[in-house]
């Protein structure tokens, strides 16, 4: 059983009441992510295998996006991957409100995606080295993300990592 502090975390999928909060957080922090607006999100949910809100004891507390291998994504890391990889899961992105962060919520996310991407073989994701994200670096290696490649211009470099499951 949890203890009284540990918090609920449940992933489930996107809905149309949830579309505010998921825009608003990911304009909150575009400076790590892609920018995302309505017509985007619709594409993405079309690719998507998972894009899932996570819910943090019963409130919202972020989101997730997956996508598989196989699809038309557009997206150039995801396109490393597929020229890399037969099989695996590709983390477009997840993202947290501040109240979830620190708490343990990332390791239950993590922990769900990546029992089902063991199917697949590996997950795949990127992380921001320039602009740093020395936070995000220092999970996924804690994590047993490595590094299998770096791609984009000189003032947005990102780490291409992947997990063997």
């Amino acid at each position: 059983m949890p203890a009284a502090t540990d918090p609920q975390v449940r992933l489930r999928p996107l809905t149309a009441a949830d579309h505010d909060d998921v825009l608003a957080l990911n304009a909150q922090e575009v400076h790590l992510l892609a920018p995302m607006d309505e017509a985007r999100m619709a594409e993405l949910h079309g690719w998507a295998h998972r894009f899932d809100v996570i819910e943090v004891d019963g409130a919202f507390g972020g989101f997730v996006i997956v996508i598989e291998s196989g699809t038309t994504y557009d997206g150039d890391h995801y396109a490393f991957f597929t020229q890399t990889y037969e099989e695996f899961l590709y983390l477009d992105r997840v993202v947290l409100a501040g109240p979830a962060r620190g708490r343990g919520v990332g390791h239950a996310v993590y922990d769900e995606l990546e029992a089902e991407a063991g199917r697949l073989g590996r997950m795949t994701l990127e992380v921001n080295v320039d602009p740093p994200n020395p936070p995000s670096l220092a999970f996924h290696a804690r994590r047993g993300y490595v590094e299998v490649g770096r791609s984009g211009p000189a003032d947005h470099v990102v780490s291409l990592m992947a997990k063997e499951l």
